[in-house]
């Protein structure tokens, strides 16, 4: 992916129709599959000011896909009148200095950290053990499994890398999925146990944290799955996987 940065310098009497045409642009934008997002803001401090950024596919795909297809002829109908006022058009690639701040908690922090992931896994593995589906998976589990499994959930919610640190990462827990068999009813058994447990522990209930934590073990589950049936062959090195609030953060009321 590449990003594409455009400053305009914008007369404060054309702005709303700016602003509007490209509102009408960005339909084509949406369309085109060499685009990957796009965002125009406006400068606080100067507000004859503005940038779009766009990312792409590639260079490539935007200058010989995006602007060679279908899409571009009504993308560029309705900027066209303001290109004379464009300042800088070049394209960025993205370097590995990047992240995010504090000001949105991290779902470790939000699910209330280490101890409250623990309480989770206690109960969950409590009932697991007297789940009739979910037994033979786990008659041999050993004494400290749930406790690991916290610190494993802890890490992938942004939560201390101890994980990494002290099981090695990805490939330990890929190996401990291996040959298991799972199947679709273990799976959904598994998943609703912990979704139980989660309200038994007073995990946060609320719309943002569920969305965001039943995706993570959607997915997680489904990869587990995938990846015990016999003629399984998942990459055993891999990054460890993060997990954030997605399209919807936590919501926060504003202080007056």
């Amino acid at each position: 992916m590449i990003v594409e940065y455009v400053r305009y310098r914008i007369d404060p009497a054309e702005s709303e129709e700016f602003e509007a045409a490209y509102a009408r642009a960005s339909a084509s934008l949406a369309a085109a599959p060499q685009c990957v997002d796009y965002e125009l803001s406006r400068c606080v401090e100067e507000p004859t000011s503005y940038i779009l950024r766009i990312g792409w596919t590639s260079a490539d795909d935007h200058m010989r896909g995006f602007r060679g297809g279908e899409h571009f002829p009504a993308f560029f109908a309705e900027i066209k009148p303001y290109v004379r006022q464009i300042e800088e058009m070049r394209h960025y690639e993205r370097t590995a200095v990047r992240g995010a701040g504090s000001s949105v908690p991290t779902m470790y922090e939000w699910a209330g950290g280490g101890e409250a992931l623990e309480r989770l896994t206690e109960v969950f593995y409590a009932n697991v053990m007297k789940d009739d589906l979910l037994l033979p998976l786990f008659e041999h589990m050993a004494a400290d499994h749930p406790k690991w499994v916290a610190i494993w959930l802890g890490e992938v919610f942004r939560g201390p890398e101890r994980y990494s640190r002290e099981r090695g990462g990805y490939h330990h827990m890929v190996r401990q999925h291996l040959g298991k068999a799972i199947t679709e009813p273990q799976r959904r058994r598994w998943v609703s146990l912990l979704m139980d447990a989660a309200d038994t522990v007073g995990l946060p209930d609320d719309p943002e944290f569920r969305a965001a934590f039943t995706s993570y073990i959607e997915w997680g589950t489904r990869i587990a799955l995938a990846n015990s049936q016999p003629d399984a062959k998942p990459p055993l090195e891999a990054p460890m996987p993060h997990w954030d609030w997605g399209v919807a953060p936590p919501y926060i009321p504003s202080t007056p």
